[in-house]
């Protein structure tokens, strides 16, 4: 599965980068290193809605690096089977 995590300005500025740092220890402590290809992409167009996520075509928003857990284990850790 493709994670993009938006780095454009305005997720940027909310944090866009302590996401990337979050996503990556999650994928290492969950163990699904050779299921997640994670990227950094530019704005995604949802610039209102705090620091975006693309989990395939699935659109995650207000993520930060205290929810991103909690994202990452109900948004796109349970599609990792499929």
């Amino acid at each position: 599965m493709v994670v993009k995590v938006c780095v454009g300005s305005s997720c940027h500025l909310r944090g866009s980068y302590d996401v990337i740092e979050e996503m990556k220890r999650l994928v290492k402590k969950y163990g699904v290193e050779d299921k997640v290809d994670l990227q950094a992409t530019f704005c995604v167009g949802n610039c209102t809605n705090g620091v975006s996520v693309l989990a395939d075509e699935m659109l995650v928003h207000n993520a930060n690096k205290d929810n991103c857990e909690e994202l990452f284990l109900t948004q796109i850790y349970p599609h990792l089977s499929k």
